[in-house]
């Protein structure tokens, strides 16, 4: 009985030399990281929102980038694919994803059938593909009355940066006039309000432009034509007397 307890001091007390050795390089270990730097960089933090702003492309990126028609699967799992390039209507694409915290808000807004969208917009709803997505919670969320289309591919076209995310068209030069995000769907659509008036008075403006340039090639035409009945013609030394040289006298006139 004696050497059984013996025993059992003496394997205790093996393991407990083997524990204090253990601790004891745990801590020279911890200790040598330290002095290298590990663990002392800072946290992580979250992946920044996009602007919350529309009208213009987001900052860092070139403006006017050129759109691309979406090409995707439907909830049905059948082959869908929208326009927006080339065509006579503008487009809202909504960039949403069922696992958003903040989509929740857009998919409720967008759920509403009396949407204020701008005149002449086509709203698209685009989530990702359904590798990516939990189809059946994406189903429940979507409005019947809007088009749904997932699709990886168009979250790589337009470099969406997370959602939600929306972006507007201008479906007859087929480029993105502005995209951002905001915390509710209204406040998107009075950016979206704000980049159509701005994209309608660029317009107005290239027009004015362009009616310009035809009215004084119209008018230069009608002068060349009043000088050439006149006996003026291109290189006559008359065409370019100087404002200071006086005029010849007329023939027949009186000194």
């Amino acid at each position: 009985m004696t050497a059984l307890v013996v025993l059992q001091s003496v394997v205790l007390v093996v393991l407990v030399v083997l524990v204090s050795g253990l601790l004891r390089s745990h801590a020279t270990i911890l200790r040598r990281l330290h002095e290298l730097g590990a663990g002392t960089e800072a946290p992580p933090t979250s992946r920044p929102r996009p602007p919350s702003q529309l009208p213009g492309p987001t900052a860092g990126r070139p403006a006017s980038l050129p759109a691309h028609d979406i090409s995707g699967l439907g909830l049905d799992d059948g082959a869908v694919a929208v326009r927006v390039v080339e065509v006579e209507h503008d487009t809202i694409l909504v960039f949403l994803s069922s696992g958003c915290s903040t989509c929740g808000a857009f998919w409720e807004a967008l759920g509403q059938p009396d949407l204020a969208l701008p005149q002449g917009t086509r709203l698209v709803l685009v989530t990702q593909g359904p590798d990516r997505e939990h189809v059946t919670l994406v189903a429940e969320l979507a409005p019947t009355h809007v088009p749904l289309i997932l699709s990886n591919e168009a979250w790589h076209d337009y470099a969406v940066p997370g959602s939600p995310y929306v972006v507007l068209v201008d479906g007859p030069s087929g480029r993105v006039v502005g995209e951002g995000t905001a915390p509710t769907f209204e406040q998107v659509l009075s950016m979206l309000g704000r980049a159509v008036d701005d994209a309608a008075h660029r317009s107005r403006l290239a027009s004015h432009r362009g009616e310009k340039a035809k009215a004084d090639a119209a008018r230069e035409a009608e002068i060349d034509d009043a000088l050439i009945v006149a006996g003026v013609r291109p290189g006559d030394p008359s065409l370019y007397r100087s404002v200071d040289q006086p005029s010849a006298p007329d023939e027949g006139a009186p000194p």
